[in-house]
């Protein structure tokens, strides 16, 4: 390490994390805020409900694809430097698409912010991890960090229309500018260098998998392509064949024997998926079906942001204290019973159930975070923290990509049939028609927020821990005695 994170008094350690929080708020906060301009970019630019899907999953899509490459990178040739120069394309990226002229372009220059943005989030939890060392303070920063995500959904919706309203949506890509160049400075500044004991070799032929499997993967759920399906599971054989035979691979499968771990993945992909898809249907639902501006939107859906915000940071003092398990539980409830009124009671149709169920969903969102980033590094050696933070943020937004790929596919399904109109603009019955179309969408939803809670049952016990330990030790023990020594006094 270019700078042992021990020596950091208090103060910078604090200066650290708030840094990395700005990175996160930036990548989370655009999202959250072009879902609110989905319908005034449809007006502006002439998109389809598919084209809609592409302007959210274009940016995670690359995301997730580049997430883990970015971790190991970060961890050979230091996190400091990889996470600078993220933040410098991922600001020229949102100036690109503040100029998109077509939706094509948009597309195109949303791919290159999700480049700047895959160095961020992962790389900086990697910097948390090694910076906040004790068990119980890394849980406490962790839960500041799941915050920053309460933080992007209770003010992207409200930014993100009023900048739709008084500017138009591409004042929402200029927002990242100043943040982006604030982070920037303040990282050469005060964020130290740290690199792993032991860098990880670049494996171009496992990221070239991974990058096929979702790709061909979210392709053929938006545009309902067989050979693009079979292209991903080909993709996905590739790589459980692969990449147990490299000596350092892009995903190193041995993870995935501890439980929380693979709890923890599985549950960021549910919760995510949950989530892409509660978001994209709301939005449409709200501007188009209702009639509201976008900040009207907003406005409407700050209820499941606001407890968003209220309930990251209490997860993660949860987590600190009692462990993950609680939060889990309460989690996939809350996941699970809020899309569960509106599949069930129709909640579109009354609005004391529209904001029960947008408070639900928030609460369970809001405690979901901070046992997903714990558990997935909680129990890994420090040398595979940053690809152990990618492995967790990339299912993160593998589960968002998923998430609006199937609900755009499912409700562009049911509209070609429902009163409301295949292109959005109303029909005899509006209301009922969307109601009708997503139904199907929110019983996905809800069948995603049981899979967090029984997930979250299944792999937070003593059992769970047992098998962390076992893989710890393992993965210690290959990586040679002299590493493994580094590994625990670093």
């Amino acid at each position: 390490m270019a700078e042992d994170t021990k020596e950091l008094t208090p103060g910078r350690r604090r200066v650290v994390l708030a840094i990395c929080c700005m990175s996160l708020l930036i990548v989370s906060l655009d999202n959250t805020a072009l879902n609110v301009a989905l319908p005034a970019l449809r007006s502006d630019l002439g998109a389809s409900v598919s084209g809609l899907q592409w302007t959210i999953d274009a940016y995670t899509l690359v995301l997730a694809s580049l997430l883990m490459l970015a971790g190991s990178t970060a961890d050979r040739i230091g996190r400091r430097r990889v996470f600078a120069t993220g933040l410098v394309v991922f600001v020229l990226g949102s100036l690109l698409c503040s100029l998109a002229p077509t939706l094509e372009t948009l597309v195109v220059f949303r791919m290159v912010q999700a480049v700047g943005g895959s160095m961020l989030n992962p790389v900086a939890m990697s910097i948390i991890t090694n910076t906040f060392t004790e068990p119980a303070a890394r849980a406490r920063a962790i839960g500041v960090w799941g915050g920053v995500v309460g933080v992007s959904m209770a003010a992207g919706p409200l930014v993100g229309g009023l900048l739709v309203e008084s500017v138009g949506w591409r004042a929402i890509f200029w927002l990242n500018l100043p943040i982006g160049l604030a982070a920037l400075l303040l990282t050469l500044r005060y964020v130290p260098e740290s690199r792993a004991p032991r860098p990880r070799r670049p494996d171009p032929v496992g990221q070239v998998l991974v990058a096929a499997l979702l790709g061909c993967l979210t392709y053929a759920i938006i545009e309902s392509s067989l050979p693009f399906a079979g292209v991903a599971a080909l993709a996905l054989a590739g790589i459980l064949f692969y990449e147990p035979r490299r000596r350092e691979p892009l995903i190193d499968l041995r993870f995935f024997r501890s439980a929380p771990f693979s709890g923890a993945t599985v549950i960021a992909v549910c919760a995510f998926s949950a989530l892409g898809g509660f978001l994209f249907l709301n939005t449409l639902y709200l501007q188009d079906v209702r009639g509201l501006s976008a900040l009207q939107a907003g406005l409407a859906m700050l209820p499941m942001a606001a407890m968003t915000f209220v309930f990251a940071p209490l997860s993660g003092r949860l987590v600190a204290a009692r462990g993950p398990r609680p939060s889990l539980l309460l989690a996939g409830t809350g996941m699970a019973a809020g899309p569960l009124l509106f599949a069930a009671f129709d909640a579109e149709t009354s609005t004391p159930l529209l904001f029960t169920g947008y408070v639900v969903f928030g609460i369970g969102f809001g405690l979901v975070n901070a046992p997903i980033t714990n558990t997935a590094v909680s129990g890994m050696p420090r040398a595979q923290a940053g690809v152990a933070a990618a492995v967790a943020s990339t299912s993160r937004q593998i589960g968002q990509t998923l998430g609006v790929a199937v609900a755009g596919a499912v409700l562009t399904a049911g509209l070609g049939t429902a009163a409301y109109g295949a292109d959005g603009a109303g029909g005899a019955d509006p209301l009922a028609g969307f109601v009708d179309a997503s139904r199907a969408v929110y019983w996905i939803i809800t069948a995603c927020g049981l899979c967090v809670l029984l997930a979250g049952a299944l792999t937070s016990g003593a059992w769970a821990r047992r098998t962390a330990e076992r893989t710890a030790r393992l993965l210690e023990e290959t990586a040679g005695p002299q590493t493994a020594a580094k590994t625990r006094s670093s």
